[in-house]
């Protein structure tokens, strides 16, 4: 029999990802649907009233089961209003997503930035249980941060703290998404990377991965994998310098607050941990000072991409006092 319950509704770009969890059983069903945020947004918000139906409808359960539907946002939010000010992936930008969604569903509507979610995930449920001061980073399309500071989301005044894809790393580096120059996941996410190694393939360097780069295909991070496995001098190259940033950037991070833990997740770490962790941990040992070190863990993310899924239960302890 199932227990008490949220729904987690992870929203991407192209699709959203629904999820019935509790702190129980765990996740007890999913359903995926395919999502067009560029059609109008009255038609966005009943695709996710459905897919929110749909999930409850497999898990076999009564709606009034489920205290919640957590919705993880990829971009900025106030989870107290419950607006989007920007979530470019989406296509939304001033959208008053929980009004709109609760006019729909009988049950509490929550909204939280989805890497806030994951972290929150990763503390309650994750490796960082034990953890007080806690960074979560995830490495992919992007970079994205989560702050957990003496056992608590931190959101900042506006609610857009975490946002450590955005510091400064090269002034004359490319230019990033959000327009600046030389942002740290402008040098240094997956989406950064793949371009240095196409470009590499393009100069005419030897490459495993040539044949996707000439037919134009999309370079994902089990792509990577199984070039660092095949040997592949430039794609090692490439994620190793990335590795070298990105441990640089951690240890000014732990300088500046003193953390216990750092847990490195999203796609391409999940796909390239044992090879992408040592090099990073050594990069940040030869930046972060020794006291700001010390006692400090750095791990991958046990959760994958559930960790924003079990982040909901978290969220609903904390806005509707609901333990699941």
């Amino acid at each position: 029999m199932v227990k008490d319950s949220i729904v987690s509704v992870d929203m991407g770009g192209t699709k959203v990802l629904a999820s019935v969890v509790n702190s129980k059983q765990g996740i007890i069903t999913r359903v995926k649907k395919p999502t067009d945020p560029k059609s109008s947004e009255a038609k966005y918000i009943s695709q996710l009233a459905n897919v929110v139906k749909d999930v409850i409808d497999k898990a076999g359960i009564n709606e009034k089961q489920i205290k919640g539907v957590c919705l993880g946002v990829p971009g900025s939010v106030n989870p107290v209003t419950g607006v989007i000010s920007l979530a470019p992936n989406l296509g939304l930008k001033n959208f008053h997503i929980k009004e709109r969604l609760q006019e729909k569903l009988s049950i509490p509507v929550l909204v939280e930035n989805d890497v806030n979610l994951g972290a929150i995930g990763i503390k309650n449920f994750g490796v960082g249980k034990n953890s007080k001061n806690l960074l979560a980073v995830f490495v992919g399309t992007g970079i994205g941060g989560g702050l957990i500071i003496n056992e608590k989301i931190y959101r900042g005044s506006n609610f857009v703290a975490g946002e450590i894809g955005h510091i400064l790393v090269d002034a004359n580096g490319p230019v990033c998404g959000c327009g600046n120059k030389g942002c740290f996941e402008a040098i240094a996410s997956r989406t950064a990377i793949v371009n240095k190694i196409i470009a590499d393939i393009k100069s005419g360097k030897s490459s495993v991965l040539a044949d996707k780069v000439k037919a134009g295909e999309r370079i994902k991070s089990k792509a990577l994998a199984k070039a660092v496995a095949a040997g592949d001098k430039v794609v090692i190259k490439r994620i190793s310098e990335g590795c070298e940033v990105i441990g640089g950037v951690l240890a000014s991070l732990a300088n500046f607050m003193n953390f216990d833990m750092i847990v490195l997740g999203g796609g391409m770490i999940e796909a390239l941990d044992k090879f992408m962790l040592p090099k990073i941990k050594d990069a940040f040992n030869n930046h972060v000072l020794k006291a700001s070190a010390k006692g400090l863990k750095i791990l991958p993310s046990k959760l994958g991409d559930d960790a924003a899924i079990w982040g909901g239960i978290g969220l609903a302890k904390e806005f509707l006092d609901v333990k699941v």
